[in-house]
């Protein structure tokens, strides 16, 4: 009897576990690609100060007294290439490199930094800092993979003022 009860616990055990990894369609998308499309970045667009769209980037804390994040020489490459922000339209930018409301811009260029051989200090680098607060305005547009031509789709958006479905971060 025991071994009957044991034997029935296994067998409605996996009936479950199949039943709850089966996929769910939902048209051509099933609930796992949906949550492996709803990762990667955010399209963040914004407008600075001045033209910084050449120098390292950099992240602060929110009293902007030490620096939190900022990268090895060799993390400014997005796509093979400088991580450069893309230029969009009304002078806003779109970001490359993984910034946030707290960035901070130093005065040396990605090439300069990318043929640096050692990744400096922190402390080194808050003395390197021309802006600790760069930002006109900054928006998080969504994932970037729910535009399938991005410029084109962030211009229109900018263009047309819907930037209202976008959420404002400064």
């Amino acid at each position: 009897m025991k071994n009957q009860v044991f034997i029935y616990f296994i067998v409605v055990s996996v009936v479950f576990s199949a039943c709850s990894q089966q996929k769910r369609s939902s048209g051509d998308k099933t609930e796992t690609s949906t949550a492996i499309a709803a990762s990667g970045p955010d399209a963040i667009i914004y407008k600075t100060k001045a033209n910084y769209n050449t120098l390292v980037p950099v992240i602060l804390n929110e009293e902007k007294t030490k620096i939190v994040s900022f990268p090895a020489p060799g993390d400014l490459l997005y796509k093979g290439k400088p991580a450069l922000p893309t230029l969009l339209a009304d002078s806003f930018l779109l970001d490359n490199r993984g910034i946030n409301q707290h960035v901070a811009f130093l005065n040396i260029t990605y090439g300069e930094y990318m043929a640096l051989d050692a990744t400096p200090a922190a402390e080194d680098l808050m003395d390197m800092i021309i802006d600790d607060d760069p930002l006109l305005v900054m928006y998080n547009c969504g994932k970037r993979q729910k535009f399938k031509n991005e410029v084109r789709e962030l211009n229109a958006l900018i263009l047309e003022n819907g930037l209202g479905k976008c959420n404002k971060l400064k």
